[in-house]
């Protein structure tokens, strides 16, 4: 991980925090590092998995040139943005592409919150933890953030329980803007 090139980090201030620029992290099992556009296919097969679109909605993700636009307009948008974002987790031994972690700041939130999907042939294997542990410390450790949130379907079993795992507790139901439904916050 390497700092950009900017003054020092307020700790506590997302905004501030966000000039460190993530790059990439590592943790016993998982490489984690940020999107190219050359990763558009890997972006159309996660994006249109059936559990994508129910637990976190369809993207209009349907062909190689939507998931370039959707990498553009959303990863890469936000790390010139923030400096971070949705990192591509791959497994160390081998490159293989398994899902996306990192932290996103979106508008209709006050905090940063985490994110993290992964393809299903990926599930119960600790993955998910281990790649959402090693993105939470690099919040609170390098960025300084003292409050990361999450959000999730209620519904979502797989999810809270990893949330729960690694520290987080519900903490009240919110609306995103133009949604349908309330999801829950965690924090």
């Amino acid at each position: 991980m390497q700092r950009a090139k900017t003054s020092p980090i307020v700790p506590g201030n997302p905004h501030e925090a966000a000039r460190i620029q993530m790059r990439a992290l590592e943790t016993a099992r998982l490489l984690l590092r940020r999107f190219t556009v050359d990763d558009a296919p890997f972006i159309l097969e996660q994006l249109n998995e059936p559990s994508w679109h129910r637990f976190i909605g369809d993207k209009g993700v349907h062909t190689l040139d939507d998931a370039r636009k959707y990498l553009r307009d959303g990863p890469l948008a936000m790390y010139e943005r923030t400096g971070a974002g949705l990192l591509l987790v791959t497994l160390k031994d081998g490159g293989v592409p398994m899902g996306m972690c990192g932290l996103i700041k979106r508008d209709a939130l006050e905090d940063t919150d985490i994110g993290f999907a992964l393809l299903p042939a990926f599930w119960g294997q600790g993955y998910a933890l281990e790649a959402a542990t090693a993105v939470l410390r690099y919040g609170r450790e390098v960025l300084g953030l003292r409050r990361i949130v999450a959000i999730t379907s209620p519904d979502n079993v797989r999810s809270i329980a990893l949330l729960e795992r690694i520290g987080l507790r519900f903490e009240r139901g919110v609306r995103l803007a133009g949604a349908d439904e309330e999801i829950s916050l965690y924090a």
